[in-house]
């Protein structure tokens, strides 16, 4: 084997290899006596087949799968020999395959980058800190009272956290876009569940009262014939309630998993929920600003194969959900593939930064540290240990949870030389944005 390399672009490679022609001849003379032992063939006994008439039935279909075998392991055989690292499938050109020629192909591929971790140490970062105050839990045990709420209803004008009862029509570009009129529709005012400005228009009517207004739909609205349009509605308010918030009883205390319906009890496992989301939320939100710093600190030379291939994993949710509606790839109205490349860009590239660092430092995936991982994670369930087993009993979602524990050992080896400033954030500026 013959084997040659050109460059021809930083991650572009040119691999030229030719295999000489008695090379071919033994394996083609090998694989034809394998197929004399079991051909057969009118006139003659099995196994006794001329090879000349082997040669001339068989020779040109034994060429060719000869040829693929020697091409695909000669390519593996070069890439050894050249210490070539490929990303992503190769382009295969045969370029001579003849008898007495030999064999000589070209594969074209792209190859992962060098990269340079020296910038790391230079890398500053902001890290916020919070605690769960008394005020956040008093605010959070009013959220988990208004989830029990239930209404009454009232003869006064509506106000914020009233459910609303209405009857409406929606009129876009001249188009009933609600096809008619949708009745009996419930609406809580301040919740956020219509578009914005929807829900504020029902603040002060009463029942029976009438009114109409414009809303304009946001740009990035489902709905592409009403996305960044102006609409009318109708409505007529059919019924007012009042949100009415429960006692805080031992009733409503066991409706929320604490069986002792206890008062402090329940007041603590708030606070340990609560703890527990703050310290996740503030351990995803650091994480976020140290894979923002290294994106934005080293520089990656990007394979275009790994491009396409991520972009193709980002549209695979949207593909699936056509499939499950019955609906053709052509007669759906899915974002560009260009729509995907820069967050596709940015998912390789820490990709192959973090891959670099955990190599290059032996980072691995601890298990005890991996069993951690699904001990917390099923702290919150009835049943923590039926979840435990569930991680354990199937490989592909054990490997999620051993990705995730390397990436962050590899990110806390990141933290571990890199400037780090602490910043006191409130409870909700840190749990908020999240949800």
């Amino acid at each position: 084997m013959e084997v040659s390399v050109e460059k021809t672009s930083e991650l572009s490679r040119k691999m030229t290899i030719i295999v000489a022609e008695d090379v071919i001849q033994s394996k083609i003379a090998s694989r034809l006596q394998s197929v004399a032992s079991t051909a057969k063939v009118d006139g003659f006994r099995p196994g006794k087949v001329p090879k000349s008439v082997i040669k001339k039935m068989y020779g040109t279909r034994v060429r060719e799968e000869v040829t693929g075998d020697l091409i695909q392991i000669n390519y593996f055989a070069a890439l050894k020999e050249q210490d070539l690292h490929p990303a992503g499938m190769p382009h295969i050109d045969v370029n001579k395959n003849g008898t007495d020629q030999g064999l000589e192909f070209t594969a074209t591929f792209e190859v992962y980058p060098e990269i340079s971790l020296d910038a790391i140490s230079g890398i500053e970062v902001t890290q916020a800190t919070s605690s769960v105050g008394d005020s956040d839990i008093e605010v959070m045990i009013d959220k988990l009272r208004s989830q029990r709420a239930i209404f009454e209803e009232s003869d006064q004008a509506a106000k914020d956290t009233d459910q609303v009862t209405i009857s409406f029509t929606g009129v876009c570009n001249g188009e009933n876009f609600t096809e008619g009129t949708i009745d009996d529709f419930g609406v809580i005012i301040g919740s956020n569940r219509m578009i914005a400005g929807f829900e504020a228009e029902l603040i002060g009517l009463e029942t029976g009262a009438k009114k109409s207004f414009d809303i304009t739909f946001p740009d990035d609205y489902a709905n592409a014939d009403l996305s960044g349009q102006v609409a009318s509605f109708d409505i007529e308010v059919t019924k007012v309630e009042n949100s009415v918030l429960p006692e805080i009883d031992e009733d409503f205390i066991k409706t929320y998993g604490v069986e002792s319906g206890n008062a402090d009890d329940f007041r603590a496992d708030v606070v340990q929920n609560m703890q527990r989301e703050l310290n996740q939320a503030l351990e995803t939100k650091f994480k976020s600003v140290v894979m923002n710093a290294l994106f934005d600190t080293i520089e990656v030379a990007l394979p275009t194969a790994l491009i396409d291939q991520e972009v193709e994993s980002l549209m695979k949710p949207y593909k699936e959900n056509l499939d499950r509606q019955n609906i053709e790839m052509g007669d759906a109205d899915l974002p560009a593939k260009e729509a995907f490349e820069e967050r596709a860009g940015r998912r390789v590239a820490l990709g192959l930064i973090l891959s670099e660092i955990s190599q290059k430092n032996e980072i691995t995936a601890n298990a005890d540290k991996v069993r951690d991982v699904i001990n917390e994670m099923a702290e919150s369930y009835e049943d923590p240990e039926e979840v435990v087993n569930w991680y354990y009993s199937d490989n592909k979602r054990l490997e999620e949870v051993e990705q995730k524990v390397l990436e962050d050992s590899t990110v806390a080896w990141v933290v571990e030389r890199i400037k780090v400033t602490e910043e006191t954030v409130a409870f909700s500026d840190v749990l908020e944005p999240a949800k």
